[in-house]
């Protein structure tokens, strides 16, 4: 980002995890075979609109065609499928990135075979869910998940990191909680 893009600072790093989330970008940080095509103009349009549907699949559950949902009509399915207030910043924010994006699209296009996007985003193995039930009285339990990215010091010294997953596995992934 801040060498080719020259886009420096915080907005840099805040554009790698977007960017994976759209599959423009590989787990690595390399380019994916879907911005390989955005940035061929002939083709750019429909991968743009393969990194839509990729990126906001959530909204294409509920509405097959939510791109083509009228301003108001998206920021509502946008409110809906997060559950944010309607005068949150982070669903108008979702709304206009979206409608950015809207711009360079061609959903008319069929994606082409040759690229296909399961090849340009690596899939994870699905993990096993927990039982919504406790098994020690039988009552409904409450089940919370997180996501937590951790930005390692660019460091050789094996303490350091044996010192930060210790610290991990005692604070967050002990049963005593």
């Amino acid at each position: 980002m801040t060498t080719k893009l020259q886009i420096k600072g915080g907005t840099g790093t805040a554009l790698v995890p977007f960017l994976k989330k759209i599959g423009f970008v590989a787990s690595d940080g390399a380019p994916t075979n879907l911005y390989k095509r955005f940035r061929n103009p002939s083709i750019g349009g429909t991968a743009v609109a393969q990194a839509i549907k990729l990126g906001y699949a959530p909204l294409e559950q509920v509405n097959e065609y939510f791109y083509e949902l009228s301003d108001q009509d998206l920021l509502n399915l946008i409110l809906q499928v997060t559950g944010l207030d309607h005068d949150n910043q982070v669903a108008k924010l979702t709304f206009s990135t979206l409608k950015a994006l809207k711009g360079f699209a061609d959903f008319k296009q069929p994606p082409s075979d040759e690229f296909s996007e399961k090849k340009d985003v690596v899939q994870l193995p699905a993990l096993p869910l927990p039982s919504p039930t406790n098994s020690e009285n039988n009552k409904l339990g409450l089940n919370l998940s997180y996501t937590i990215n951790l930005n390692l010091p660019a460091t050789s010294d094996q303490a350091v990191f044996n010192a930060i997953f210790k610290s991990l596995r005692e604070h967050l992934l002990s049963d005593d909680q």
